[in-house]
């Protein structure tokens, strides 16, 4: 929701695909268009229709914190997966998945959260195994709802930290425009680097 207001607000046609259908409405507030659509069961056909002729797509889906293991590998695993693949097969290349610091398909560990990272993880290492796409992969810190300040700290190792929705939204913003950032995994939290500059840099490799 966050990104489609910066979105629409500069003038971006933007698209959102939800489950419930009563979201639309917010959608729609936000200045996006709904797609009404379900990553657990939809084809990959149905997924390429909805995304077909987009200038990219933003990966921003997530089973829940009160979702089970097996939502983790539904949603946050194969429904990245199978978004990366729509993509392909609609001749978008721009792909930008929202991850998770630490994600990492060979996490151990018995509990929910193990069980998200390693869906996370292995969800990184399918999209940055496609030559098709241009991705990149955004690994925020532990999100907070509080007032985005605009200034990040983005690079390849940030270490651990909180960074507002807000001011992820404004990186992703940035980066569905910035395809010289394409290849790179990038981890975000809260910094002191406006986000324009942030983006710009990690485009730039540095």
């Amino acid at each position: 929701m966050r990104l489609e207001r910066l979105l629409a607000a500069r003038g971006d046609e933007a698209a959102g695909i939800i489950r419930k259908p009563e979201q639309a409405d917010d959608l729609r507030a936000a200045g996006a268009e709904p797609v009404v659509l379900d990553l657990e069961s939809a084809s990959v056909e149905e997924v390429a229709g909805a995304v077909r002729g987009a200038d990219a797509v933003v990966f921003a889906a997530g089973a829940g914190p009160g979702s089970t293991v097996e939502r983790k590998e539904t949603v946050d695993r194969a429904a990245a997966v199978l978004l990366a693949d729509a993509a392909e097969r609609a001749g978008v290349r721009r792909y930008v998945i929202v991850s998770s610091i630490n994600a990492d398909a060979d996490h151990e560990g018995d509990g929910v959260f193990d069980a998200y990272l390693r869906a996370k993880g292995a969800a990184d290492d399918a999209v940055r195994s496609r030559s098709a796409l241009d991705w990149t992969v955004l690994r925020p810190g532990a999100l907070t709802d509080d007032a985005g300040t605009g200034l990040v700290n983005l690079a390849e190792k940030t270490g651990r930290g909180p960074v507002p929705r807000d001011d992820v939204a404004a990186v992703l913003a940035e980066l569905v425009r910035t395809p010289e950032a394409a290849g790179r995994t990038l981890e975000l939290i809260g910094g002191s680097v406006p986000v324009a500059d942030a983006v710009r840099s990690a485009g730039q490799g540095s």
